[in-house]
């Protein structure tokens, strides 16, 4: 199960076998799904729902180029926000894809530029 979880960007810290059922004569152990912040919860339950992209992944508006974090899937749009924080924007399903490694990069590089020349 960690490996199917971490496969879907999901990592709950706390997973294992109950030490007691698992001791036990019960021919199923319980698993202890343990304790997660909500933000991994949001992106557990996206997973589940088969929401792509899933929540807390980062996406790419193909319409403008733009870098932004899933929060959400609402009335068939894909609610991004920008790397870093700001306003979020909605983006239809057909119009987004998989940021890769390097735009997520380019993303945040871009941020925090634009952060050291106001300050």
């Amino acid at each position: 199960m960690r490996q199917a979880l971490v496969g879907a960007g999901v990592v709950l810290p706390s997973l294992c076998v109950d030490p007691v059922t698992g001791a036990s004569e019960e021919p199923f152990a319980l698993v202890d799904l343990g304790r997660c912040n909500v933000r991994v919860a949001e992106r557990l339950a996206s997973v589940v729902r088969g929401e792509r992209p899933a929540v807390g992944a980062h996406a790419v508006d193909t319409r403008d180029g733009r870098v932004g974090e899933v929060m959400g899937h609402v009335r068939g749009n894909v609610r991004l926000r920008p790397v870093g924080g700001g306003r979020e924007w909605d983006c239809p399903k057909g119009s987004v894809a998989d940021a890769r490694p390097e735009e997520l990069m380019r993303a945040r590089l871009r941020r925090t530029n634009h952060e050291s020349v106001r300050n």
